[in-house]
């Protein structure tokens, strides 16, 4: 019997994976790592970051390049900088990914965040600084959106993330058990990582084609506080773990990943939505809410903490107050299994079916990468600075596909797919 894999050895298997599957890496490109949401790593992720650079020279990387970052530094700033000036920001950071897409090379991003990290600041403060940040990451956002290289979002364990996700344990205890949350849902406690991942991939691609050959013009959804109705413009595509990218790699944007998703009609969304899990946005963590379509805009949002950050996210621009992402996730996921939150997005959206507000994928529909803003707004697609999922999924929640002619047919059913593939 083979003893139990170290830390070192798991954290080693996980950088492998992230970079032969999730990122693809192509002899010859360089890779860059950063934070998508708080702009640098954050340095509690080193030993994953110095991992993945070593898999990416092993796979034959030409160059690996890091930003860096501290949110310490961001709460000091917003304790003490001047109010007026929340609008800086620093260019270098854009022109540096930038710089790296224009020439085909691979992005990287690690979340290793606190939850909670501007938590008792100053709203406006936060929400301004947030929405520069967005307004700035634009470009980056909208190269990433058409897939135009390999791109990955992955995490790394940060001690007040640990402590947010296990508070009754000691703190090398609870860094302990999310690596070991981390390792299982990304599927590297497996004795071939890889070859695991080939599997899930390959299962995940007969979901979405079995969707796909539908061709629904909507769905609706029945559960606890929800009666929600969303259009699907034509054209859409259903798509799962795999992507293809403008350079020519095929990757997978997410791990972990168990969701399958396509592009909501923008202009076609009615009902009310309850969240089935708190979201964490803004380093403020936003619980109990709902929110309200009418004609697919948002009117109305409810929320029993942190409502005026969840208003303002809705208020960054026009496209914020509507869809870009409908994505299906069963109740039973590796991660809904656990039977804890994650207070980070990439793991609780795939414990749960979830929609997005604000900005939509382009490649999820057909020939969207080539459409201007204007087009692509036309065929129902989403245009905005913010791309915000949020989790309305749960055991008790029933999804109907509904056909051109109006016909209903069952897509999930207590939380769990309705059709075998």
């Amino acid at each position: 019997m083979s003893s139990p894999a170290s830390h070192q050895e798991l954290l080693k298997k996980y950088a492998e994976a992230i970079v032969r599957v999730g990122l693809n890496l192509r002899k010859g490109q360089r890779l860059i790592i950063h934070n998508a949401t708080a702009r640098g790593v954050p340095f509690a992720a080193r030993p994953l970051v110095h991992e993945v650079t070593k898999a990416a020279y092993a796979a034959g990387a030409r160059y690996v390049e890091v930003i860096w970052g501290d949110e310490e530094t961001h709460r000091i700033r917003l304790k003490n900088a001047p109010a007026d000036s929340f609008d800086e920001y620093p260019k270098f950071y854009v022109n540096a990914v930038l710089d790296m897409i224009g020439n085909g090379d691979a992005v990287l991003s690690i979340y290793a965040n606190d939850p909670d990290a501007y938590l008792g600041l100053d709203a406006e403060r936060v929400a301004v600084m947030q929405k520069t940040h967005l307004q700035n990451y634009a470009s980056i956002s909208a190269e990433i959106s058409r897939n135009a290289i390999n791109w990955c979002v992955v995490a790394s364990v940060a001690p007040a993330w640990a402590a947010k996700v296990f508070p009754d344990l000691a703190p090398e205890e609870a860094e302990a058990k999310l690596w070991e949350a981390i390792f299982e849902t990304t599927r590297i406690n497996q004795p071939d990582p890889i070859a695991a991942w080939q599997e899930h991939i390959q299962n995940m691609k007969r979901r979405s084609a079995y969707l796909q050959a539908k061709k629904y013009t909507g769905l609706h959804y029945k559960g606890a506080g929800t009666d929600f109705t969303l259009g699907l413009p034509r054209g859409h595509k259903w798509i799962s773990a795999q992507s293809l990218a403008e350079n020519g790699v095929i990757f997978t944007a997410n791990m972990p990943t168990e969701e399958v998703f396509t592009l909501p009609d923008r202009h076609r969304a009615e009902g009310t939505v309850a969240a089935t899990f708190p979201l964490s946005y803004g380093g403020a963590l936003i619980e109990d809410f709902s929110v309200t379509f009418e004609n697919g805009r948002i009117v109305k949002v409810n929320a029993k903490k942190n409502e005026t950050i969840l208003q303002k996210l809705v208020d960054t621009d026009e496209g914020s107050r509507r869809l870009g992402e409908v994505a299906l996730v069963p109740a039973s996921s590796p991660i809904a299994k656990r039977g804890h939150l994650f207070y980070n997005t990439l793991f609780d959206e795939n414990a749960s079916c979830h929609i997005a507000i604000g900005r939509a994928y382009r490649f999820t529909l057909t020939g969207g990468e080539e459409l201007t803003d204007e087009e692509f707004i036309s065929a129902g697609g989403n245009v905005s600075l913010s791309h915000v999922d949020f989790m309305i999924g749960s055991p008790q929640m029933d999804i109907d596909g509904i056909r051109e002619d109006g016909a209903r047919e069952p897509v999930m059913r207590q939380g769990e797919w309705a059709f075998d593939v």
